[in-house]
């Protein structure tokens, strides 16, 4: 199985949709295994967008990523990944298709609600900023079993 950091931010939590970005990835059929509310602070706002570092907008995605609590998440299930990419929809609201979070609910581009690792390589990376192996919890959901007779 597959896992991915998800972000819940600033924007997010002060707009009150924490509950339904994740609902809508949990209705994707993805599992959280891990999940805390945080205060993120300067230094690990920085090794969070690293890649982003010497661009003109890194100063002010910092700022706003530590301006308000935050959910920290990780989902895990098949293409995981991909399935939170989609359910996001693109980086920029404007052009996010209806029906994703961003589509329906973001801002702009910097306020687009919720971050997601863009790969399985970036997620573990990711994951381990914010969850040591003993918060992530492996479990079985009756569900998982009801599936398995349909395939």
């Amino acid at each position: 199985m597959e896992r991915s950091l998800v972000l819940v931010k600033p924007d997010a939590m002060q707009r009150g949709l924490a509950g339904v970005i994740i609902s809508r990835l949990e209705r994707r059929g993805l599992k959280i295994v891990a999940i805390k509310m945080l205060q993120m602070d300067k230094a690990l706002a920085q090794r969070h967008y690293a890649i982003h570092q010497g661009k003109a907008f890194f100063n002010d995605l910092v700022e706003f990523i530590t301006s308000s609590p935050i959910i920290t998440a990780v989902f895990e299930g098949e293409k995981a990944v991909e399935a939170i990419r989609q359910t996001m929809g693109e980086t920029d609201p404007a052009k996010a298709s209806p029906g994703t979070i961003r589509g329906d609910f973001g801002l702009d581009i910097g306020h687009n609600l919720v971050h997601g690792s863009d790969s399985t390589e970036n997620a573990e990376k990711e994951i381990s900023l914010f969850f040591s192996p003993e918060e992530i919890l492996s479990y079985a959901k009756e569900i998982d079993n009801c599936m398995k007779d349909l395939k």
